[in-house]
């Protein structure tokens, strides 16, 4: 089971981001085009190589065009990627089961960093098992710290922080998301 499991308990504080102080790199440029306009991350291979390779090649595919958003707790996270079960007109499009599936990759070993989890920060969901990533992931409303050196991180949003504010938030504790937005098309370099 592809769900990123986490405990809600503990107050969330808010945290500002801003962009890093590095140059992007056009290589390792994600952009997430949503319904309110584009999300822009700079993937972080020096942090974790694998996952970041493995979301390039996804990408590249076209595999996470119109994959919904099947979990979102506001002032928490927005989770994504499950090509498997959440590619809306997909063969498996399986909405009772989003968020359970992966990709036809392995899943890839951890790559924990001591990168903190804070607003705009982009991590990989998994299983229980720290080595059971694959092609999900979720991009953090807020600073949590209790993710810090759990979840791989492999990026950060540099641009359209705005538009992941407005994504569809689910109900409940879980998050799941009736009618959930969708990532329209995802791309890697200009």
């Amino acid at each position: 089971m592809k769900l990123l499991h986490l405990a809600l308990a503990g107050a969330m504080m808010a945290a500002s981001f801003t962009a890093p102080a590095f140059a992007a790199s056009d290589a390792n440029t994600m952009t997430i085009q949503l319904k309110d306009g584009p999300v822009v991350v700079q993937l972080l291979p020096d942090l974790a190589p694998k996952h970041v390779k493995q979301i390039k090649e996804l990408a590249a595919k076209g595999e996470y065009d119109n994959v919904v958003f099947h979990r979102v707790i506001d002032g928490f996270m927005a989770q994504t990627g499950d090509v498997q079960y959440g590619k809306q007109g997909g063969k498996s499009f399986a909405p009772a089961r989003a968020g359970m599936g992966g990709s036809d990759m392995p899943d890839i070993p951890a790559e924990f960093s001591r990168t903190p989890f804070e607003r705009g920060v982009v991590g990989m969901a998994r299983s229980q098992s720290p080595n059971s990533a694959n092609s999900q992931f979720f991009i953090m409303f807020t600073k949590y710290p209790s993710l810090d050196g759990q979840y791989t991180v492999v990026g950060k949003v540099v641009s359209g922080m705005e538009n992941v504010d407005k994504i569809k938030k689910g109900a409940g504790g879980n998050g799941e998301v009736t009618d959930p937005d969708r990532m329209l098309k995802v791309t890697v370099g200009k």
